[in-house]
């Protein structure tokens, strides 16, 4: 059994190389085996702090910057397949094998680097969005690159995310606003990862670690309909509606299922 020490994050983020040479930023916190959080859309690494505390109980936990955010890097052209090898650099610096937990667009990308045959343990997958059409990839370029960054928030928001317009114009105002439109470039990425329709069956064929699909139960029914198939076409899959639990992370409901997931204990 590992360390029970509450961990508190390193100043500054530990750095890995990706296959093209961008450095990609992770802080570490925590003592046992290795668990690598995967993060989504208008997330860095300071979003997982809080379940990567928790997680810390009993496990290594590494909570990276993904491409073109925090303390990462980027490169001119973009491809899942260069977001798969930033991932891969993370568990080559856990040690060479680790369990993922991915949230979100992290939640799909963790599962196309599990049919990409990166050494995984085990899948954790909270709140895997619904498939999206590859235009969405192609509308947010265009608005990044006429430096309309405002209306690409704002198009996420509202084309991918779902969010009503009122509450796309409230958060206009919003004190977080300006951080939305920094990282707006990123949703591309984002975008890109969830237009996963039509790739079930190849994950089906070659994601064989345990898989743990999880939503929950305030969020909107298409999400748990998203866990349920998942749970249902993995081989080793399973679903898991969370009580009281949405689409944001709560340590105090994730946290303590993860934990059982991921010591192989329970659900």
């Amino acid at each position: 059994m590992s360390s029970q020490r509450n961990p508190q994050p390193n100043p500054q983020p530990k750095t890995t190389h990706s296959k093209d040479g961008t450095p990609v930023a992770f802080d570490q916190v925590g003592d046992g085996p290795p668990v690598i959080l995967a993060l989504g859309a208008f997330n860095d690494r300071r979003t997982g702090a809080p379940l990567a505390a928790f997680l810390a109980r009993r496990f290594t936990v590494l909570s990276y910057d993904r491409r073109g955010r925090g303390g990462s890097g980027d490169a001119p052209a973009y491809d899942v397949e260069r977001e798969i090898e930033d991932l891969d650099a993370v568990v080559r610096a856990a040690g060479g094998e680790a369990a993922v937990v991915g949230y979100s667009s992290g939640a799909m990308l963790a599962l196309r680097a599990g049919a990409s045959g990166l050494p995984i343990t085990r899948l954790a997958l909270y709140e895997a969005p619904p498939a999206q059409p590859a235009e969405h990839a192609v509308a947010l370029a265009s608005l990044i690159a006429a430096g309309r960054r405002g209306d690409a928030v704002e198009y996420f928001q509202r084309r991918v995310v779902g969010i009503p317009e009122p509450v796309v114009v409230q958060l206009r105002h919003a004190p977080f606003r300006l951080a939305l439109e920094t990282m707006a470039h990123t949703l591309v990425y984002d975008a890109a990862i969830v237009a996963y329709d039509g790739l079930l069956p190849a994950f089906a064929a070659h994601v064989r670690q345990p898989v743990l699909a999880i939503a929950g139960s305030a969020s909107p029914p298409v999400m748990r309909d998203v866990a349920e198939r998942l749970g249902r076409s993995l081989p080793a899959g399973r679903s898991l509606t969370l009580e009281g639990a949405t689409h944001d992370i709560d340590p105090a409901l994730l946290g303590p299922v993860l934990l059982g997931f991921l010591e192989g204990s329970g659900a």
